[in-house]
């Protein structure tokens, strides 16, 4: 159907890609649900231009140091459970949060520029964290967000997406919408979120970032590819990029490895790749 609109009905067609390009999976509401029968967090909620976002809090972040976590795309804050029991070991509470149109929280629609405001309502309602770790599209909003009114002394970014147009252009790809067409989906989704996508690259905010920041990615990556990590290491100084084999884009997430290095460098431990 995208390859017969691209050429013989290209506004609406691009119209339709620009609302399925800024809906998140069902599923990612269906999991919250089914893990907040059991969650052992603390739910808690946070409004963000006018939707109610859910938040799910371990410990207390009002009198300890806590370590942020942010979720990636079609995903939720309760994703991070399992990295819980470790974090409140070190005497760390936790705070996890679903993006709008994500889990618990409300709204339909939600890309980049909605993922960094809600990061930075989030970071400013519990104040400055002793580290953040994020997913995915998680990362590149934490590194958008940071220093916007909130900080964190430690960033963790796991499989992070660092180019916005190269998310375009694989759904694009995948979806077999025209490439001629591109910068129509571009235009559309800038005029709703009031972000051109051209500033969206971390290119322009990574350089400025003075937090130490831990780099992981697999290297067979198959949703957001190990360049875009290289990406992160060359911007953000003195980061430390940490490379793993066959854990995907997901796996990687709750990989022990993976949990221990990241919750060591939150520590203040170095890294080395």
């Amino acid at each position: 159907a995208y390859r017969f609109g691209s050429r013989f009905a290209p506004v609406r067609t691009v119209a339709h890609a620009a609302r399925v390009f800024q809906t998140p999976l069902p599923s990612s509401r269906e999991r919250a649900e089914h893990a907040a029968r059991s969650m052992t967090a603390r739910r808690e909620t946070v409004t963000v231009d006018g939707e109610s976002v859910a938040t799910y809090v371990w410990g207390d972040p009002s009198r300890q140091p806590y370590v942020l976590l942010a979720h990636g795309w079609s995903s939720m804050g309760l994703r991070w459970e399992n990295w819980v029991p470790q974090l409140l070991a070190k005497g760390w509470a936790a705070v996890a949060f679903d993006q709008p149109a994500h889990g618990l929280s409300g709204g339909r629609l939600c890309t980049l520029p909605d993922f960094v405001r809600t990061v930075t309502v989030v970071g400013q309602h519990y104040g400055d964290a002793e580290g953040v770790v994020a997913h995915s599209l998680g990362g590149a909003a934490v590194t958008l967000a940071l220093d916007d009114g909130w900080t964190a002394k430690r960033v963790v970014l796991i499989a992070a997406a660092a180019d916005p147009k190269a998310a375009t252009r694989r759904f694009a790809r995948f979806v077999r919408l025209g490439e001629h067409l591109r910068p129509g989906l571009h235009e559309m989704l800038a005029r709703r979120t009031g972000v051109p996508i051209d500033g969206l690259h971390i290119e322009h905010h990574a350089p400025r970032r003075t937090q130490p920041a831990l780099i992981v990615h697999d290297e067979f990556d198959r949703d957001v590819p190990v360049e875009e990590a290289e990406q992160y290491a060359m911007h953000w100084p003195g980061s430390t990029l940490l490379k793993t084999r066959h854990l995907g884009h997901r796996r990687i997430v709750d990989d022990a490895s993976v949990m221990a290095a990241a919750i060591a460098f939150l520590g203040g431990a170095d890294s080395h790749a």
